[in-house]
């Protein structure tokens, strides 16, 4: 598999508004823009750093997916997302090799990218992001 570079790591929040002091304010970090991918029923916040950036994720629905991990877990990491040059390819070859996936095939995620999600029983207890970006 061709992986490029940690494209981004996903942070769970209650609200982006309530955490963009800490990532703007403190840290410094510039808001790249605010998007909601209704499909996950989430809101999501880029802020890049460096090659990579932060996403902050506020749950759109409390039966989303980021609302059931804050209600189990509270706020904090959700995953990390690899860049990949060809991600069909990648969930081919992670398939052949027996990797249980989220996704067995890409959908959109926010910012237009192509992405898909490895089981966390494949991944050491994290939360995987593939994520193809043209």
């Amino acid at each position: 598999m061709n992986t490029l570079k940690l494209d981004h790591i996903g942070i769970a929040v209650e609200k982006i508004d309530a955490a963009l002091p800490v990532w703007e304010g403190i840290l410094g970090l510039p808001l790249h823009g605010i998007e909601e991918v209704s499909e996950q029923k989430v809101k999501t916040a880029f802020m890049p750093i460096g090659e990579s950036e932060i996403e902050l994720l506020e749950s759109t629905d409390p039966e989303g997916p980021v609302g059931k991990f804050i209600a189990a877990k509270g706020q904090g990491v959700h995953h990390l997302a690899f860049r990949v040059a060809d991600i069909e390819a990648a969930l081919t070859e992670l398939k052949a090799k027996g990797v249980r996936l989220i996704d067995e095939t890409p959908r959109y995620g926010a910012g237009g990218a192509r992405i898909a999600f490895l089981h966390p029983k494949a991944t050491g207890g994290v939360l995987v992001e593939l994520c193809e970006r043209k």
